[in-house]
């Protein structure tokens, strides 16, 4: 029996299984970083060790200072949560040679399934569909394009010891193979140590369908049904759901035994998932689908099977840890109505989702849906970890019910301080083909444009701005306001970056001259961040925040940001002659020199940041005049990395 349990991890997973604690009367230990000091976590925890400073190898990498805090606090048990350390084989061993209970799978399976070649070939041997493909030792750049043709394009290049989409690269022809491999490969060894890729078949309809599989130490296995991912941009998961729309029985079987027998090949205890590929075009065949791989740990969105199961998954995780058979069979679980998981980023759609940094200056949630979050309002979103704000998990009746309750718990969401994809996940939400089911991982890719397009702004939203401006207080060092008068008929001008509004009141009667016409509004009521006024007998209503440089209006699940005119801007800084670091990062690879001739679109260099890599292009033709870093370098946001000579008149 577990007594007290260390969490070796952070952020919202850590919060999480501290939550399950407290249920079960088992004591909590934190660990954190120095950039993760003053974190949810850490305050959530009955006690809390500190690792070392904000890298992760610094950190939450140490599996040292790990051990040396469980000892400290009398720990008995270590939760690894997901990610960092959850899937070190040697991580495990290190926890059970200190005489501790590791939650989670042996490090034997861990091994079995961690590289996806090895993990494959068990598979096959098991009787587990697996997709074609190459999964040797071989990694000589010009047989892996020979077998890469001899699969036949599309294929994908993956990592063999990867996941979340990193070191995976799709590949549609032979020209681009070199260059993916090497940047896969380069990514698998910086964020797993293993520079070592396989190639596989593509499926050009495919579906991303898991099975959470569920086993103890007695020998018993099940499967706690399915979850499709397939809702993913860049293979990274967005939005989860439990079950999967359009399931059979007939397929569901076929999916569920095929789990059950990949976690009994590698007699597995614990939570664990096993992730399918499934040809949509074929869906739902029970033929139509192959192995991909297994993920030894809890997985991200556990909370939908959670939600159609009623089971508490690391309460169950626990108990099979302290040695309990699992207290069900598989005829003794079933699924009831329908879930969503909807991950929350700080992160900018618009500009290809470059994750975003910033102070949460406003942070709440909506009441009808469970949250599952590590931040608060005034906590930062550092480069140092992901930027996941929250999970929003939303279960009803129906897949319909569900959805709707999704869509209106993301618009009740408001966020400001950073770039969110809230925006992004409503509009996914409302989407057709996704209300209908019918989803597969390229639906995001085929509908990005109108997914992440800025709205331009009406005459409403620029009237929603210019009021907030004018209700800031004195004193925010705020530009453009003219003419203010504290009595009688007043005429004010807020100038922004793109336009400026004219606002006249007398009374309670508003007065606007907007870029895009004139409004007469009253009325005017505040509530909080919340704004509301009549225009033509009809309340209309928004959630306005302002700060010393922009403004922002949410409005029925759409943002619009307005940035303020500021003493001294120069609206010809953005010339198109700077490549500037979108975020701050380290610099991999540098494909330019002074002297070079490029043009529009070339690749100059790879930026790796927050684990993953971002390549930035030429942002027109020229000649390259400076190159201002180099690889290996640690660069910051808004670092001016290559520039490009002058266009001569």
């Amino acid at each position: 029996m577990i007594n007290k349990l260390l969490i070796a991890n952070r952020g919202e997973i850590a919060c999480r299984i501290i939550k399950s604690c407290r249920e079960l009367g088992i004591g909590s230990v934190a660990v954190y970083s120095d950039a993760d000091a003053d974190a949810r976590h850490v305050a959530m925890a009955d006690e809390a060790v500190r690792l070392g400073p904000a890298p992760v190898s610094e950190s939450y990498l140490r599996t040292d200072a790990i051990l040396d805090a469980a000892k400290l606090t009398g720990a008995d048990a270590v939760h690894p949560g997901y990610g960092f350390l959850s899937e070190n084989p040697e991580f495990v061993e290190a926890v059970e040679a200190a005489g501790l209970i590791f939650v989670g799978p042996s490090a034997s399976a861990i091994r079995a399934m961690g590289l996806k070649d090895q993990a494959k070939t068990l598979m096959e041997e098991a009787g587990v569909p697996v997709v074609p493909g190459y999964h040797g030792a071989e990694q000589d750049p010009e047989f892996l394009a020979q077998k890469a043709a001899e699969i036949g394009y599309p294929v994908l290049i993956k990592a063999r010891a990867g996941g979340g989409g990193k070191g995976m690269r799709l590949v549609e022809a032979p020209g681009d193979f070199a260059d993916a491999l090497v940047s896969a490969a380069r990514e698998g060894k910086a964020s797993f140590g293993d520079p070592h890729c396989l190639i596989e078949k593509y499926i050009q309809s495919p579906r991303h369908i898991e099975v959470q599989v569920f086993g103890d130490a007695h020998g018993n296995v099940v499967h706690l049904f399915e979850r499709d991912c397939s809702l993913q941009r860049r293979h990274q998961k967005v939005i989860e759901e439990a079950p999967a729309p359009g399931m059979t029985d007939e397929l569901r079987a076929a999916m569920g035994a095929a789990a059950v027998a990949a976690a009994k090949a590698v007699d597995y205890a614990s939570a664990g998932t096993v992730e399918f590929i499934v040809d949509g075009a074929a869906f739902p065949d029970p033929k139509a689908f192959w192995f991909m791989e297994m993920n030894t740990r809890l997985q991200v969105e556990h909370p939908v099977t959670e939600a159609v199961t009623g089971l508490d998954l690391v309460a169950l995780q626990l108990s099979v840890a302290g040695g309990e058979p699992l207290p069900f069979t598989q005829d003794e679980v079933t699924v009831r109505g329908h879930a969503f998981e909807a991950r929350l980023y700080a992160e900018d759609p618009a500009n290809a989702f470059l994750p975003a940094t910033g102070q949460l200056n406003r942070l709440w949630f909506g009441a009808d849906a469970r949250i599952d979050t590590g931040v608060g309002e005034g906590d930062v979103i550092t480069q140092h970890y992901d930027p996941m704000i929250a999970k929003v998990i939303t279960h009803g009746e129906d897949r319909a019910t569900a959805l709707r309750l999704l869509a209106r718990a993301l618009e009740d969401t408001k966020v400001a301080g950073v770039q969110t994809n809230r925006d992004f996940l409503i509009r996914l939400a409302r989407d057709e083909d996704f209300q209908a089911g019918d989803v597969d991982t390229g639906l995001i890719a085929r509908k990005g444009a109108e997914l992440v397009a800025d709205l331009p702004a009406t005459t409403l939203d620029w009237a929603a701005a210019a009021l907030c401006v004018l209700r800031v207080p004195a004193g925010l060092g705020l530009v453009g306001l003219a003419n203010f008068r504290h009595f009688g008929a007043a005429r004010q001008i807020v100038r922004f970056e793109e336009a400026q509004v004219t606002v006249e009141t007398l009374g309670g009667q508003v007065r606007l001259e907007t870029p895009d016409g004139e409004l007469n509004v009253s009325a005017v009521d505040w509530v909080g961040d919340a704004l509301s006024f009549i225009v033509d007998d009809r309340r209309v209503r928004f959630h306005v925040l302002a700060d010393e440089q922009s403004v922002s209006v949410e409005r029925q699940g759409s943002t619009r940001g307005f940035a303020l005119l500021q003493s001294g801007s120069n609206a010809d800084a953005g010339s198109g002659d700077v490549v500037l670091a979108p975020l701050t990062g380290r610099v991999v690879s540098v494909m330019a020199k002074a002297g070079d001739v490029v043009a529009k679109g070339d690749a100059l260099l790879v930026l790796e940041a927050m684990k993953m890599e971002h390549r930035l292009v030429a942002p027109r033709d020229g000649t390259i005049a400076e190159v201002n870093t180099g690889e290996g370098e640690q660069v910051d946001q808004g670092a001016a990395l290559v520039k490009l000579a002058e266009v001569e008149p």
